[in-house]
């Protein structure tokens, strides 16, 4: 079994700190929508030569942009053709929306999908700082979006979260959690503000328009670093005692709602993504010890990726992971999760090699090794990059 993720690149607006591939121009999202049921008929025979693709799948994931901007006719479509390539077994099936795109008619129309888990994306409670990100609702759409979620059905709801605004103060990142809390939602996920190439707020740092820190900048950087660190100590604290599991460096879950579909990008799970700019994961037929498996992507340009699938060709670009670069791979996503890296899946080269570099930081607490895994300690928590990057294979 495998995960399948659908991008869905269309938005009403942009958010200064995106970083994904997506395009305001809606008015190709029917030739999109054809083309991505196009690119499910035809993957089958385009790989099959090299790849072993997986024909069912246990958890749909439709990102973006905003999948909320598709008609109830587009997002039928979507899933006539899932349950006719990939069949109707899927355990969660995930659907990402804007609070403010959840209307009653919204609401009905998920009824009519095998749709059992959103996540939405509320980033603040504060309307200022939504208006800086560019975001296109008001805190106060946020709750009756639940409301309405919940009067649809949906019994697994989750949301994001965003900390590190400019400015921010750790109260008003506890007023954000404490806002969040009153939702009682399923699922909590909470990233801080990064500043990507490419992205709005990077050319807005770099013309400078938009002043991040005040005063010295290395004095800046040394507070912004504490204050972020005493957030996510908030976050991780008001979460756990309110009863969820932090089971990923950025994800919070009540008891049995972790997110299948992303656990499966942590545990080595193949999974299948349609569409442009989607990424997948597959192993290799044969299995030769040199060549692990197969990492594509596909065009980032809704035009190229259309015109494309119209040639019956998947406009991709692959990668052969070999057993070094899978090794690697799975050091900086499994450290990720509370369940950590299990050394039983290793080969005795790699589990000998992780071993003797993470002893210094087992010795440290930052690592806790059980005889069969290695986890991060919260005190690794605030320094797992480095962990990570310690452990590689090089």
């Amino acid at each position: 079994m495998a995960g399948l993720y659908i991008h869905i690149p269309f938005c009403r607006s942009r958010c200064i700190y995106c970083g994904f591939y997506s395009t305001t121009d809606i008015r190709w999202r029917q030739r999109y929508v054809d083309a991505v049921c196009r690119e499910m008929e035809l993957r089958p025979a385009v790989f099959s030569d090299s790849v072993a693709e997986p024909t069912s799948v246990n958890t749909i994931y439709l990102g973006g942009g905003t999948p909320s901007q598709l008609s109830v006719e587009q997002l039928q479509q979507l899933f006539l053709y899932i349950n006719k390539v990939y069949g109707d077994e899927a355990e969660e099936v995930t659907i990402e929306v804007n609070p403010d795109d959840v209307t009653e008619e919204f609401a009905a129309v998920l009824q009519q999908l095998p749709v059992n888990r959103v996540s939405m994306g509320a980033q603040t409670f504060d309307n200022a700082r939504l208006r800086f990100l560019h975001r296109r609702h008001i805190a106060e759409q946020v709750p009756l979006a639940v409301q309405r979620l919940r009067n649809a059905g949906i019994r697994n709801i989750s949301v994001d979260l965003m900390y590190g605004f400019p400015h921010e103060t750790l109260a008003d990142w506890q007023h954000d959690i404490d806002a969040a809390l009153t939702l009682d939602v399923e699922h909590l996920s909470a990233y801080c503000l990064m500043i990507e190439e490419g992205t709005v707020l990077y050319e807005q740092m770099r013309n400078g328009k938009l002043e991040m820190r005040n005063g010295n900048e290395e004095m800046a950087n040394d507070r912004e670093e504490e204050l972020e660190r005493a957030m996510y100590e908030a976050l991780i604290d008001r979460l756990t005692a309110a009863g969820y599991e932090h089971y990923e460096i950025s994800n919070f879950a009540r008891p049995g709602f972790r997110s299948r579909h992303n656990s499966s990008y942590w545990n080595d799970t193949p999974y299948i993504g349609l569409g442009a700019a989607a990424h997948s994961y597959t192993v290799l037929s044969g299995f030769a010890a040199e060549s692990r498996a197969v990492r594509s992507w596909n065009v980032a340009d809704v035009r190229q990726y259309i015109d494309a699938i119209q040639r019956n060709e998947i406009p991709c670009e692959q990668e052969s992971i070999n057993a070094d670069t899978h090794y690697n791979d799975r050091i900086t996503v499994a450290l990720r999760t509370s369940d950590g890296l299990d050394l039983d899946t290793l080969s005795d080269k790699y589990r000998n090699y992780c071993l003797r570099e993470a002893q210094r930081f087992i010795t440290d607490g930052l690592l806790r090794y059980d005889g069969h895994h290695l986890v991060l300690t919260r005190k690794g928590l605030f320094v797992s990059d480095y962990i990570m990057s310690s452990l590689v294979y090089v």
